[in-house]
Protein backbone atom coordinates (compact mmCIF):
# COMPACT_ATOMS: atom_id res chain seq x y z
CA UNK A 1 0.00 0.00 0.00
CA UNK A 2 1.37 3.66 -0.16
CA UNK A 3 3.01 5.01 2.59
CA UNK A 4 0.32 7.31 5.18
CA UNK A 5 2.65 9.07 6.88
CA UNK A 6 4.92 11.99 5.25
CA UNK A 7 8.90 12.19 5.49
CA UNK A 8 10.68 14.91 7.20
CA UNK A 9 13.72 15.77 8.00
CA UNK A 10 15.28 17.69 10.86
CA UNK A 11 18.58 18.90 12.14
CA UNK A 12 19.65 17.68 15.68
CA UNK A 13 23.03 19.21 16.83
CA UNK A 14 24.38 19.69 13.02
CA UNK A 15 23.44 16.11 11.79
CA UNK A 16 19.78 15.33 9.80
CA UNK A 17 17.63 13.12 11.04
CA UNK A 18 14.59 11.58 9.61
CA UNK A 19 11.14 11.22 10.75
CA UNK A 20 7.45 10.00 9.71
CA UNK A 21 4.64 12.68 10.41
CA UNK A 22 1.21 10.86 10.04
CA UNK A 23 -1.44 13.51 10.08
CA UNK A 24 -4.80 12.85 11.59
CA UNK A 25 -7.21 10.28 9.84
CA UNK A 26 -10.18 11.62 11.54
CA UNK A 27 -12.00 15.00 12.46
CA UNK A 28 -9.82 15.48 15.66
CA UNK A 29 -11.80 15.59 18.75
CA UNK A 30 -8.65 17.37 20.45
CA UNK A 31 -8.65 20.50 19.14
CA UNK A 32 -8.84 23.55 20.87
CA UNK A 33 -8.69 26.11 17.50
CA UNK A 34 -4.92 26.04 17.33
CA UNK A 35 -4.60 22.74 15.86
CA UNK A 36 -3.85 18.68 16.77
CA UNK A 37 -1.71 17.78 19.76
CA UNK A 38 1.19 15.99 18.61
CA UNK A 39 2.60 12.56 19.97
CA UNK A 40 6.61 12.16 18.93
CA UNK A 41 7.88 9.17 19.38
CA UNK A 42 10.92 7.23 19.19
CA UNK A 43 12.19 3.97 19.77
CA UNK A 44 13.99 2.01 22.56
CA UNK A 45 17.23 0.67 23.31
CA UNK A 46 18.44 0.31 19.40
CA UNK A 47 16.08 0.44 17.78
CA UNK A 48 14.40 2.03 14.47
CA UNK A 49 11.17 4.23 14.01
CA UNK A 50 10.88 1.04 11.06
CA UNK A 51 10.78 -1.64 13.84
CA UNK A 52 7.40 -1.72 15.22
CA UNK A 53 6.71 2.18 16.09
CA UNK A 54 4.11 2.75 13.03
CA UNK A 55 1.35 0.18 14.64
CA UNK A 56 1.42 2.32 17.51
CA UNK A 57 1.56 5.87 15.45
CA UNK A 58 -1.50 4.75 13.66
CA UNK A 59 -3.49 4.07 16.70
CA UNK A 60 -2.97 7.58 18.18
CA UNK A 61 -3.61 8.85 14.40
CA UNK A 62 -6.88 7.58 13.75
CA UNK A 63 -7.90 8.63 17.48
CA UNK A 64 -6.97 12.17 15.83
CA UNK A 65 -3.53 13.07 16.77
CA UNK A 66 -0.75 13.67 14.76
CA UNK A 67 2.46 11.62 15.25
CA UNK A 68 5.76 12.39 14.83
CA UNK A 69 8.07 9.09 14.80
CA UNK A 70 11.66 9.56 14.62
CA UNK A 71 15.13 7.99 14.60
CA UNK A 72 17.90 9.04 17.05
CA UNK A 73 21.21 10.45 14.85
CA UNK A 74 23.16 7.33 13.96
CA UNK A 75 20.45 4.82 13.71
CA UNK A 76 17.73 4.21 11.17
CA UNK A 77 17.57 6.40 8.51
CA UNK A 78 18.81 9.27 10.14
CA UNK A 79 22.59 10.92 9.74
CA UNK A 80 25.56 10.49 12.59
CA UNK A 81 28.86 9.10 11.48
CA UNK A 82 28.88 7.49 14.75
CA UNK A 83 26.96 4.59 13.80
CA UNK A 84 24.47 2.71 16.44
CA UNK A 85 25.83 4.92 19.07
CA UNK A 86 23.14 4.79 22.15
CA UNK A 87 23.81 7.92 23.99
CA UNK A 88 21.76 9.34 26.59
CA UNK A 89 22.54 12.74 26.70
CA UNK A 90 21.87 12.81 22.74
CA UNK A 91 18.89 10.67 22.37
CA UNK A 92 17.52 13.25 24.60
CA UNK A 93 18.57 16.25 22.70
CA UNK A 94 17.36 14.52 19.83
CA UNK A 95 13.91 14.22 21.43
CA UNK A 96 13.85 18.43 22.07
CA UNK A 97 14.53 18.75 18.38
CA UNK A 98 12.70 16.57 17.32
CA UNK A 99 9.79 18.25 19.23
CA UNK A 100 10.51 21.39 17.93
CA UNK A 101 10.35 19.87 14.58
CA UNK A 102 7.15 18.46 15.18
CA UNK A 103 5.56 21.39 16.59
CA UNK A 104 6.40 22.86 13.01
CA UNK A 105 4.21 20.34 11.12
CA UNK A 106 0.78 22.05 9.73
CA UNK A 107 -2.65 21.41 11.11
CA UNK A 108 -0.77 20.71 14.81
CA UNK A 109 -0.27 23.24 18.20
CA UNK A 110 2.97 23.24 19.18
CA UNK A 111 1.90 24.20 22.29
CA UNK A 112 0.41 20.90 23.08
CA UNK A 113 3.27 18.23 22.47
CA UNK A 114 2.78 14.49 23.97
CA UNK A 115 6.01 13.00 24.89
CA UNK A 116 6.06 9.26 24.28
CA UNK A 117 7.82 6.86 25.09
CA UNK A 118 9.04 2.68 24.75
CA UNK A 119 11.52 0.98 26.50
CA UNK A 120 14.74 3.51 26.87
CA UNK A 121 12.79 5.74 25.51
CA UNK A 122 10.63 5.78 27.90
CA UNK A 123 12.99 7.24 30.85
CA UNK A 124 13.73 9.52 27.59
CA UNK A 125 10.65 10.73 27.60
CA UNK A 126 9.73 11.61 31.43
CA UNK A 127 13.58 13.20 31.33
CA UNK A 128 12.41 15.12 28.50
CA UNK A 129 9.23 16.25 30.00
CA UNK A 130 10.68 18.12 32.87
CA UNK A 131 10.29 22.09 32.82
CA UNK A 132 8.40 22.30 29.74
CA UNK A 133 5.12 24.46 29.60
CA UNK A 134 4.53 22.91 25.87
CA UNK A 135 4.29 18.72 26.94
CA UNK A 136 0.75 18.45 27.44
CA UNK A 137 1.00 14.61 28.30
CA UNK A 138 3.80 12.32 28.71
CA UNK A 139 3.22 8.43 28.02
CA UNK A 140 6.06 5.76 29.05
CA UNK A 141 5.37 2.29 27.96
CA UNK A 142 7.34 -0.83 30.04
CA UNK A 143 9.91 2.14 30.95
CA UNK A 144 13.95 1.74 31.70
CA UNK A 145 14.46 4.63 34.49
CA UNK A 146 17.43 3.02 36.73
CA UNK A 147 20.75 1.41 35.14
CA UNK A 148 21.69 0.06 38.15
CA UNK A 149 18.27 -1.82 38.95
CA UNK A 150 18.53 -3.30 35.18
CA UNK A 151 22.21 -4.00 36.33
CA UNK A 152 21.11 -5.89 39.11
CA UNK A 153 18.13 -8.11 37.23
CA UNK A 154 20.90 -8.84 34.59
CA UNK A 155 23.14 -10.19 37.39
CA UNK A 156 20.13 -12.19 38.58
CA UNK A 157 19.65 -13.62 34.99
CA UNK A 158 23.49 -14.67 33.70
CA UNK A 159 25.47 -13.90 36.75
CA UNK A 160 28.97 -12.43 37.75
CA UNK A 161 30.84 -14.08 34.93
CA UNK A 162 28.41 -12.47 32.10
CA UNK A 163 29.07 -9.11 33.77
CA UNK A 164 32.13 -9.09 34.09
CA UNK A 165 33.02 -10.26 30.69
CA UNK A 166 30.20 -7.32 29.27
CA UNK A 167 31.79 -4.65 31.40
CA UNK A 168 35.41 -5.65 29.87
CA UNK A 169 33.64 -5.16 26.64
CA UNK A 170 32.35 -1.63 26.91
CA UNK A 171 35.82 -0.30 28.75
CA UNK A 172 37.31 -1.61 25.27
CA UNK A 173 35.44 0.13 23.21
CA UNK A 174 35.40 3.22 25.33
CA UNK A 175 39.07 3.36 25.35
CA UNK A 176 39.45 2.62 21.31
CA UNK A 177 36.53 5.83 20.81
CA UNK A 178 39.05 7.88 22.91
CA UNK A 179 42.34 6.83 20.71
CA UNK A 180 40.47 7.40 17.68
CA UNK A 181 39.85 3.52 16.83
CA UNK A 182 37.07 1.97 15.59
CA UNK A 183 34.25 1.23 18.33
CA UNK A 184 33.70 -2.53 19.92
CA UNK A 185 30.36 -3.81 18.76
CA UNK A 186 28.23 -6.24 20.27
CA UNK A 187 24.83 -7.32 19.43
CA UNK A 188 22.00 -5.96 20.46
CA UNK A 189 20.19 -9.25 20.81
CA UNK A 190 21.14 -12.63 20.91
CA UNK A 191 19.67 -16.30 21.92
CA UNK A 192 20.35 -17.32 25.38
CA UNK A 193 23.89 -18.06 26.25
CA UNK A 194 24.89 -16.28 23.02
CA UNK A 195 26.91 -12.67 23.74
CA UNK A 196 24.58 -9.83 22.98
CA UNK A 197 23.09 -7.08 25.14
CA UNK A 198 19.78 -9.40 25.02
CA UNK A 199 19.71 -13.15 25.79
CA UNK A 200 16.36 -14.04 27.50
CA UNK A 201 14.58 -16.61 26.46
CA UNK A 202 12.40 -15.34 23.19
CA UNK A 203 14.23 -12.13 23.36
CA UNK A 204 15.55 -12.88 20.20
CA UNK A 205 12.65 -14.10 17.81
CA UNK A 206 10.55 -10.96 19.66
CA UNK A 207 12.81 -8.11 18.12
CA UNK A 208 13.62 -9.95 15.09
CA UNK A 209 9.71 -10.17 14.38
CA UNK A 210 9.65 -5.89 14.90
CA UNK A 211 12.91 -5.22 12.90
CA UNK A 212 12.33 -3.20 10.18
CA UNK A 213 14.89 -2.93 6.62
CA UNK A 214 16.90 -0.06 8.98
CA UNK A 215 17.45 -1.95 11.73
CA UNK A 216 21.03 -3.53 12.85
CA UNK A 217 21.71 -6.07 15.58
CA UNK A 218 24.50 -4.48 17.24
CA UNK A 219 25.08 -1.47 19.34
CA UNK A 220 28.43 0.09 20.30
CA UNK A 221 29.26 -2.23 23.21
CA UNK A 222 30.43 0.94 25.29
CA UNK A 223 26.82 1.38 26.47
CA UNK A 224 27.15 -1.02 29.00
CA UNK A 225 29.22 1.97 30.97
CA UNK A 226 26.57 4.71 30.08
CA UNK A 227 23.67 2.71 31.43
CA UNK A 228 24.94 1.87 34.38
CA UNK A 229 24.72 5.66 35.14
CA UNK A 230 21.36 6.43 34.09
CA UNK A 231 18.25 7.47 36.67
CA UNK A 232 15.70 9.15 35.69
CA UNK A 233 15.37 10.26 39.39
CA UNK A 234 13.69 12.83 40.63
CA UNK A 235 13.39 15.41 37.90
CA UNK A 236 10.11 13.93 37.26
CA UNK A 237 8.43 16.22 39.61
CA UNK A 238 8.87 18.70 37.32
CA UNK A 239 6.76 17.31 35.26
CA UNK A 240 3.50 19.42 35.06
CA UNK A 241 1.65 17.44 32.41
CA UNK A 242 -0.15 14.68 33.31
CA UNK A 243 1.54 11.22 33.09
CA UNK A 244 0.55 7.73 31.93
CA UNK A 245 3.45 4.45 32.90
CA UNK A 246 3.01 1.50 31.40
CA UNK A 247 4.39 -1.32 33.60
CA UNK A 248 4.81 -5.05 32.57
CA UNK A 249 4.67 -6.57 35.55
CA UNK A 250 7.40 -9.09 34.81
CA UNK A 251 9.54 -7.82 32.65
CA UNK A 252 13.11 -9.10 32.41
CA UNK A 253 14.31 -6.08 30.69
CA UNK A 254 13.24 -2.98 32.46
CA UNK A 255 12.71 -3.24 36.48
CA UNK A 256 8.75 -3.05 36.88
CA UNK A 257 9.70 -2.08 40.98
CA UNK A 258 12.25 0.61 39.29
CA UNK A 259 9.42 1.70 36.68
CA UNK A 260 6.94 2.01 39.84
CA UNK A 261 8.94 4.05 42.11
CA UNK A 262 9.34 6.47 39.40
CA UNK A 263 5.68 6.39 38.21
CA UNK A 264 4.69 7.20 42.36
CA UNK A 265 7.37 10.14 42.17
CA UNK A 266 5.91 11.62 39.28
CA UNK A 267 2.36 11.05 40.63
CA UNK A 268 1.27 9.30 37.43
CA UNK A 269 -1.68 7.01 35.99
CA UNK A 270 -0.54 3.34 36.26
CA UNK A 271 -1.91 0.53 34.37
CA UNK A 272 -0.01 -2.92 34.77
CA UNK A 273 0.08 -5.55 32.35
CA UNK A 274 0.71 -9.28 33.45
CA UNK A 275 3.33 -9.93 31.03
CA UNK A 276 6.79 -9.36 29.80
CA UNK A 277 8.76 -6.78 27.94
CA UNK A 278 7.77 -7.55 24.16
CA UNK A 279 4.34 -8.52 25.15
CA UNK A 280 2.69 -5.41 24.78
CA UNK A 281 4.29 -4.63 20.90
CA UNK A 282 2.59 -5.09 18.21
CA UNK A 283 1.68 -8.58 17.07
CA UNK A 284 1.73 -9.39 21.04
CA UNK A 285 -1.04 -10.09 23.49
CA UNK A 286 -0.96 -7.10 24.93
CA UNK A 287 -0.51 -4.49 22.58
CA UNK A 288 -4.16 -3.66 21.69
CA UNK A 289 -4.95 -2.99 25.79
CA UNK A 290 -1.60 -1.06 25.91
CA UNK A 291 -3.16 1.68 23.05
CA UNK A 292 -6.71 1.54 23.84
CA UNK A 293 -5.51 2.79 27.57
CA UNK A 294 -2.98 5.41 25.81
CA UNK A 295 -6.32 6.75 24.07
CA UNK A 296 -8.25 6.76 27.09
CA UNK A 297 -5.67 8.96 29.04
CA UNK A 298 -5.13 11.11 26.44
CA UNK A 299 -8.62 11.87 25.89
CA UNK A 300 -9.34 12.45 29.51
CA UNK A 301 -6.68 14.68 29.63
CA UNK A 302 -6.73 16.39 26.24
CA UNK A 303 -10.02 15.94 24.23
CA UNK A 304 -12.21 16.36 27.11
CA UNK A 305 -10.65 19.55 27.77
CA UNK A 306 -11.03 20.58 24.59
CA UNK A 307 -14.50 20.15 24.53
CA UNK A 308 -15.39 21.68 27.03
CA UNK A 309 -13.38 24.88 25.58
CA UNK A 310 -15.34 24.83 22.34
CA UNK A 311 -18.30 24.85 24.41
CA UNK A 312 -17.28 27.67 26.76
Amino acid sequence: MSEDFREVTFNSHGTDCDAWFFEPTVQTPFDRGAGSPVVVMAHGFGGTKDSGLAPFARGLRDSGLAVFAFDYRGFGSSGGARRQRVSMVEQAQDYRAAIAAAGRQPGVDPARVVVWGVSMSGGHALTVAADRSDVCAVIAMVPLVSGAAAGKLAYEQLGAGAIAGSTVTAVRSAVAARVGREPVMMPLVGRPGERAALTAEGYYENYLALAGPTWRNEVDAAVGLEIGNYRVGRQVTRIDAPVLVQIADFDRVAPPHAAAKVAFTARAEVRHYPCDHFDIFPGQAWFDAAVTHQIRFLSRHLADVAQKERTA
